[in-house]
């Protein structure tokens, strides 16, 4: 019923004495996510809502608790090394959340985790959820989701929950949305998710979004052409973006002609995906190219 995320995962968060640590653990508690362990140097022993124990390491906090999945909120600089800490704990899915973070160290990390056996997810994302699960590990609004069997992978994370919710309106639930983030380098691509949705039996369909810059659509077309066999529906957003100007996230710059929302559209359109014409249409487009 999902991927990445489910009832097994048991959640720690690294920087969950923090302001944005501490909200958004607590969302994903309340969502019913197993929370069982806190990450902050220097607050070893401390209680997280007088019933998470917090420790100093990762190491630590997997010994004592099993936790299997990091949420991550640490400042830019020390993002790299808190991903590092969850890989070297034999974390499984690692959500880093963190804007900012210099390209040479996740050029650096990336380099790192393709070696081991963890996913990443980031950073700059907003996460991963699986509806059926219960199970939220990000910062998405968790009330606009349902249950259901289309998933969801996208650069951006305010048009994730736009074409959640639309699908929710039209009573299309979801079985994982995931946020792959807006940077020029990420942890996972759209073909490692579409990949993860294609062995996924309770997956019927999938919705992409994509935006200007880099080349990751149009590996995400190679990918779709070469028998995904699900029917996937495509949005490109940026389409009035001129050249050469930075439009949003650190990856969303048209360096070249095929960073252009064109050049993408015309990829994934002749790979068979169904190209969403705006954003106000991600619903309807879904709900027809299913038959519902």
């Amino acid at each position: 019923m999902s991927i990445l995320v489910n009832k097994e995962t048991k959640l720690l968060v690294q920087g969950i004495t923090g302001r944005e640590g501490s909200f958004h653990a607590a969302r994903c508690k309340d969502y019913g996510t197993n929370l069982v362990a806190g990450v902050t140097p220097g607050k070893g022993g401390e209680l997280f809502q007088e019933s998470v124990p917090v420790f100093n390491t990762v190491e630590e906090a997997v010994k004592e608790t099993g936790a299997n999945t990091s949420l991550i909120f640490v400042p830019p600089s020390f993002a790299a090394d808190a991903i590092v800490e969850s890989v070297d704990a034999n974390i499984s899915v690692i959500a880093c959340i963190t804007e900012g973070v210099p390209v040479l160290d996740t050029v650096n990390v990336y380099k790192y985790i393709k070696e081991k056996n963890s996913v990443l997810i980031g950073p700059n994302c907003p996460g991963v959820i699986s509806p059926g699960e219960n199970c939220k590990v990000g910062i998405m609004p968790a009330n606009i989701h349902i249950p259901g069997k289309i998933g969801v992978v996208s650069r951006s994370g305010t048009l994730t929950y736009e074409a959640v919710g639309q699908l929710t309106d039209l009573g299309i639930g979801q079985s994982s949305c995931v946020g792959i983030g807006g940077d020029p380098i990420i942890g996972s691509s759209f073909v490692d998710i579409l990949k993860m949705f294609d062995e996924d039996k309770n997956t019927d369909g999938v919705v992409l979004i994509g935006e200007i810059g880099g080349t990751k659509e149009q590996e995400a077309a190679e990918f779709i052409r070469s028998g995904f066999s699900k029917p996937v529906a495509g949005l490109i957003v940026g389409q009035s973006a001129p050249p050469g100007k930075r439009m949003g996230h650190a990856g969303a710059i048209i360096t070249g002609s095929s960073a252009k929302a064109s050049e993408k559209i015309k990829s994934l359109a002749s790979a068979g995906v169904e190209i969403i014409s705006s954003t106000s249409n991600i619903g309807i487009t879904v709900k027809n190219m299913l038959n519902l």
